[in-house]
């Protein structure tokens, strides 16, 4: 049996009144899909802007926080791009851009020559550590609205959206 379509009036969505949509949207899902696509759009647009003024890409700050949770054997290429919060399609020329900054070095593997390692080195630390809590301030700021428990509750609705 065919599922319903559900869908609220633009009377009760914010992101209706936002979007300036005089219609409703065509199902629930595609409402909750745009506010997810807006409210991503918005909290990344600000950090962005914020790394930008220090020079550094929202990827390429991934980046330099996942090697430097890799320690100082650092990480072949393929496996920081697993490790990525938001994918990026060529790993290898960001990974470039890092080095050209000073931020990391590049260095082929002892084992396997075919194996480029890539680490963090001491330039990239420091500028991760004037960084850590202004980050984790600011993170506060945008999600400093929500009650602990209702924090709780959106980890747990996002992650069960990834299981899509």
């Amino acid at each position: 049996m065919a599922r319903a379509r559900q869908t609220r009036s633009t009377d009760d969505s914010a992101l209706a009144k936002e979007l300036k949509q005089g219609k409703p949207f065509e199902s629930l899902e595609v409402e909750a899909y745009l506010n997810l696509v807006r409210t991503n759009d918005l909290l990344e647009g600000n950090v962005a802007r914020y790394l930008k003024q220090h020079g550094v890409s929202a990827p390429q700050y991934n980046v330099l926080r996942i090697l430097r949770g890799a320690g100082p054997k650092g990480l072949p290429s393929l496996a920081v791009a697993e490790r990525m919060v938001t994918r990026v399609p060529d790993i290898t020329r960001l990974l470039d851009r890092l080095a050209d900054k000073g931020w990391v070095t590049r260095t082929r593997s002892p084992a396997d020559g075919r194996v480029v390692l890539t680490r963090i080195v001491a330039k990239g630390r420091r500028l991760l550590s004037r960084l850590d809590e202004p980050l984790v301030t600011f993170h506060r700021e945008q999600f400093g609205h929500f009650k602990r428990k209702e924090l709780t509750q959106l980890i747990v609705l996002l992650e069960k959206a990834r299981l899509a």
